[in-house]
């Protein structure tokens, strides 16, 4: 699978100039990619003020998300801030080539910035069948929990989308190493970079990790595209040859 990174700035909840943004990466892309993951809340950055730029899932955002998969004839991945029932989600979109589309909802809200006052958590891990490959897509603080990720259903790829800000950072290079080594699985982290309103500070690290814990692709703090391209065999080959997720233990999360 070839898979684009997209280590960017963000506008200030300005959903408009984001895409502007997004497009004019993703028109630059010349190879052929077959997913295409952006950061998390990519059309507003972290923003704790979900009013001023939430969308409906038939909304603005979804139709150009929709129509550029299309047009690249590929999967295009990351969250934005979505209004539904009169509640407001963090939520990942996987958008395939089709324009069919699966969503996560954030379930660990970020408590520090007051994320679970204002967003409402969901319950339900998600794992996408896409291309021969099972993907299991979080969101961020979720990285910090290891029971959800845990691979009970046997996903060959694990990614996160991000606003991790530069004073942590060294705990999302390491927690992305222990969640590919704990789930013998392929594990991919996009975050953005630059200054967001706040004054907090993203320096990127965008990174891919494979199912031993080794770099496919280094940590990365300059802004633009980052390509790498996966393949199972060696994956699935060290699955079977060490046996560790044969070994893990069973349990059940209980919905909030």
């Amino acid at each position: 699978m070839k898979i684009a990174l997209i280590q960017t700035q963000l506008s200030w909840e300005n959903p408009s100039q984001n895409r502007i943004i997004l497009t004019n990466k993703i028109e630059s892309i010349s190879e052929s990619i077959d997913l295409i993951i952006l950061p998390e809340m990519f059309t507003s950055g972290f923003t704790m003020n979900p009013e001023r730029v939430a969308e409906a899932m038939d909304g603005v955002t979804m139709l150009w998300l929709q129509a550029l998969a299309k047009a690249n004839n590929c999967a295009i991945t990351g969250s934005l801030v979505i209004k539904e029932d009169g509640n407001f989600y963090n939520r990942l979109v996987f958008v395939f080539p089709s324009g069919d589309l699966q969503f996560y909802d954030k379930r660990h809200l970020f408590t520090l910035a007051g994320e679970d006052k204002l967003y409402t958590s969901g319950n339900q891990k998600i794992v996408v069948n896409y291309l021969g490959w099972k993907i299991c897509p979080l969101i961020c603080y979720d990285l910090r929990f290891p029971a959800f990720s845990r691979n009970h259903e046997e996903y060959d790829l694990l990614l996160y989308v991000a606003n991790w800000p530069k004073i942590r950072i060294n705990a999302w290079d390491a927690l992305l190493k222990a969640r590919a080594i704990e789930n013998m699985s392929y594990t991919v982290g996009v975050n953005r970079i630059g200054t967001d309103a706040n004054g907090h500070e993203y320096i990127g690290h965008s990174q891919v990790v494979d199912f031993l814990g080794d770099y496919v692709l280094q940590p990365e703090e300059v802004e633009g595209l980052l390509f790498v391209s996966l393949k199972k065999d060696k994956m699935i080959e060290m699955r079977q040859k060490l046996g560790f997720l044969n070994d893990k233990d069973n349990f059940r999360i209980e919905k909030r």
